[in-house]
């Protein structure tokens, strides 16, 4: 949960701190005190886009640093928190919370930072976003999206590996169809681009190059041009250690170290037999040098006719290296790279039938997911809306209808990614399913049910989004949930109950609410208000003592906070609100 945050120079705050505690958490205040600067921290906190603007006039840059415990959460999101902690090098602090902060500029880019690391935004907000559920006037039209009800039903269904499921075999699906059109299209393209590599595999299997022979034959021509040179000098060499035998004067140069080494080896003094000792190694180093000339000398060729086999064939690699790389190494490579493009070029008719039997499996294999999560979501979609219109009967709208429909996306003729079903439909396979979902309301009874963003006043959309996230609330139990005025256009009887809800939502969740409404503000655990503390225009944030709110709710009902009758019209309200049982 959130337990602090501290604001600077952020729209009308100067500097202002809030500590929370679990349960509901209200923060009032007149309007242009800076009360929605708090919840505009917080999506700043979950990464959203750094506004220059916001910073205070003369400063320079704004700062909002949260402090998160995770110690609420269940075992899978926790450990999560864990390895984005560890991938960023974030540290908790002494008392295992972990602080996250944010900086806009008012020239030059924002800064995030993690546990005490500069992270990227993005990280923040993977941090930030397992840990809040930001709700304002925006979210209550992002409601009316299409894609965004298709998520509230799918978060109530748990839909997740149905879906995880659906969106692998069809991205399965649309591959081989593209490798299937591609074939087709381009069949008398590819059929060409297959005999060009025939080929030239078939050119470089003739030569047969090996790896490195192109370097090693230069080697051999060099050796091969200067033959005469290398016998002569090579048996030159063997004659003077004394490997000549017919030159007994050349053999005595071996011999004289024998003698040498014998000689020493016959007296008894050590220095001397030391000695005999050094030479017995130089003399078998001579012996084993004499034998490898010898092996040099018989392994050159008679005369220079095998240099012009070396030459032809040196001129076979260089048809090879002209064409395909820059030496035989890199042909070989080429060729391998070649054989493996040569085997996706099937462009029989045996290929193709067999690319179109697969392309018929995975359609069949996504047709059988597409229906699966269909009656996964079909099924929710009357348990969700039947436990919506419930929560609406308490928000007093108690003849309100709200209804989740969920149809099939039926494809168009001429589409070309149209998936057939075992019935014969044709539908149109989109990324999240086949299914339309729309969300309908009816105010009352008696009132034709139409789609949401068409039936619902501002008033009534905030109430069923509330109700919407009331229901939804126990997938996400122990994360924060801050409201943003989802009370606007509401009063009376009506607004009581929406504090009533929030109240019974904040049993399992920190609840923050920005709010307008005494009645809401009643229910809360902890009253936070935002004031002007008089120097330039200035804002803060203080927490509220029994008198203190009483003070602040007749301020809220009448705008005469110190008069006798609206305090006691106060006092009152937040009696009832701490008597409710919920």
């Amino acid at each position: 949960m959130l337990t602090e945050i501290r604001i600077e120079s952020l729209g009308a705050i100067s500097v202002a701190t809030a500590e929370f505690d679990r349960g509901l958490t209200v923060l009032t205040g007149e309007t242009g005190t800076g009360k929605t600067m708090v919840v505009t921290g917080l999506h700043l906190l979950g990464g959203a886009r750094a506004d220059a603007t916001r910073v205070r006039s003369g400063a320079e840059r704004a700062v909002v640093e949260g402090r998160f415990t995770t110690t609420d959460l269940d075992e899978a999101t926790a450990a999560h928190l864990g390895e984005i902690l560890d991938a960023s090098g974030a540290e908790r602090d002494e008392d295992g919370s972990v602080i996250a902060l944010r900086s806009v500029n008012r020239d030059g880019p924002s800064r995030a930072y993690l546990g005490g690391r500069s992270v990227p935004a993005k990280s923040l907000s993977g941090f930030t976003n397992e840990l809040l559920t930001l709700h304002g006037q925006n979210d209550q039209l992002r409601l009316m999206r299409p894609e965004e009800q298709r998520g509230a039903l799918d978060r109530f269904a748990a839909a997740g590996s149905a879906l995880e499921r659906y969106r692998k075999l069809r991205g399965a699906w649309l591959s081989a169809r593209r490798d299937l059109i591609d074939r087709r299209d381009r069949a008398r393209e590819l059929a060409q681009e297959a005999d060009r590599l025939k080929f030239a595999l078939n050119e470089i299997d003739t030569v047969d190059p090996q790896p490195g022979e192109d370097d090693a034959l230069v080697a051999e021509i060099v050796r091969l041009s200067e033959l005469d040179t290398l016998r002569e000098a090579a048996m030159t060499a063997r004659a003077a250690l004394g490997g000549d035998s017919d030159d007994s004067e050349s053999r005595a140069g071996a011999t004289g170290l024998g003698q040498a080494k014998a000689a020493l080896q016959a007296t008894d003094d050590a220095t001397l037999q030391g000695l005999a000792t050094q030479i017995g190694e130089a003399l078998t180093v001579v012996v084993d040098a004499i034998g490898e000339l010898g092996a040099y000398i018989d392994d050159l060729p008679a005369d220079a006719s095998a240099l012009d086999a070396k030459l032809a064939r040196q001129a076979e690699l260089r048809t090879l290296t002209r064409k395909y790389a820059a030496d035989i190494d890199g042909v070989l490579h080429w060729a391998n790279q070649s054989r493996e493009r040569l085997a996706q070029l099937d462009v029989s008719e045996e290929g193709l039938a067999a690319l179109e039997r697969r392309v018929g499996e995975l359609g069949g294999e996504l047709a059988s997911a597409a229906v699966d999560l269909s009656k996964v979501r079909r099924k929710a979609a009357k348990k969700l809306a039947k436990e919506v219109t419930a929560e609406l009967s308490g928000l007093a709208m108690a003849d309100a209808e709200f209804t989740i429909g969920v149809t099939t996306d039926l494809a168009e003729p001429d589409d070309p990614a149209a998936l057939k079903l075992s019935t014969g439909e044709l539908v149109r396979a989109g990324a999240d399913g086949i299914d339309v979902v729309e969300f309908g309301f009816a105010a009352h009874r008696g009132m034709t049910v139409l789609p949401l963003a068409k039936s619902a006043s501002g008033g009534e959309l905030s109430r069923v989004m509330l109700a919407l996230e009331v229901v939804l609330a126990a997938s996400a139990e122990g994360t924060t949930m801050v409201f943003d005025e989802v009370d606007a256009g509401v009063g009376g009887r009506a607004a009581v109950q929406i504090g009533r809800r929030l109240a019974r939502l904040a049993r399992t969740h920190q609840v923050i609410v920005v709010t307008h409404l005494p009645q809401v503000a009643a229910y809360a655990d902890v009253h936070l208000m935002v004031h002007s503390t008089g120097r330039n225009g200035a804002s803060g944030v203080r927490r509220l003592t029994s008198d203190d709110r009483v003070a602040e709710l007749a301020r809220m009902l009448s705008g005469l906070g110190e008069s006798d009758s609206g305090r006691a019209h106060a006092r009152e309200l937040l009696d009832a609100a701490q008597k409710d049982e919920l």
